[in-house]
């Protein structure tokens, strides 16, 4: 592969992304602060930083003193996740490991609210954020790390259409306990047939009245 002409890409995350159903927005404290930590972070639901480096919080001003803190210092570019335009705060997710003379970016830090996970709109962010870094930057790889003890978190990167890549064995200390960290990833190759499928998967013909899917992600695919 001769990449000669290779040039530098822009970093992720800088604008805002706006599909059918949801919006994202680079986080902003002071917009997103409150509805955030209720989303993601209260104590109603704290599962959600299980395997996460970071979490619980006591209360909101810990969590945006730590988060920012942590994102400050990794260089994370981080998302929030409205519903429609201007609407509820739903979730969040993160640009991470961003290295743009190289074209590659990892999402992280994902963090879906109740009224997200296993919705529509979860899987319009994911699209979102993917087509962004191929579509408008022109990258070359999208990484996908987690846990490997994180069974929902490996069929979610399954789902989305990442590409298991292995195990790296007693990778991190998370917590005073070992991590294995599972790898997955899409390549800028592999883009046109997952963005193909997103599309057809969100279109308003494959969910009934009800707002049930028709037909699931990965059969677009196959």
């Amino acid at each position: 592969m001769n990449l000669s002409d290779w040039t530098r890409r822009e970093r992720p995350g800088q604008w805002p992304l706006t599909g059918a159903r949801v919006a994202l927005e680079p986080l902003d404290w002071a917009a997103h602060g409150e509805g955030l930590y209720q989303a993601v972070a209260a104590p109603t639901v704290k599962d959600i930083w299980d395997y996460m480096p970071i979490g619980p919080f006591q209360d909101q001003a810990q969590f945006e003193e730590i988060f920012e803190l942590v994102r400050v210092n990794q260089g994370w570019e981080t998302l929030v996740i409205r519903k429609g335009n201007r609407g509820k705060v739903l979730g969040m997710a993160s640009y991470m490991r961003i290295r743009e003379g190289h074209g590659s970016a990892e999402i992280g830090c994902v963090a879906f609210g109740r009224d997200l996970k296993r919705s529509p709109e979860a899987t319009e962010a994911m699209f979102l954020m993917a087509a962004h870094v191929f579509d408008e930057l022109g990258y070359r790889r999208y990484e996908w790390k987690c846990h490997n003890g994180n069974a929902a978190s490996r069929r979610a990167a399954e789902r989305f259409g990442f590409a298991f890549e292995g195990v790296f064995r007693n990778d991190m200390v998370v917590k005073g306990k070992n991590r294995d960290t599972a790898w997955f990833a899409m390549t800028n190759e592999d883009w046109p047939g997952l963005k193909t499928a997103f599309e057809k998967w969100l279109a308003p013909k494959n969910f009934d009245a009800a707002g049930e899917q028709k037909r699931k992600l990965e059969s677009f695919r196959s």
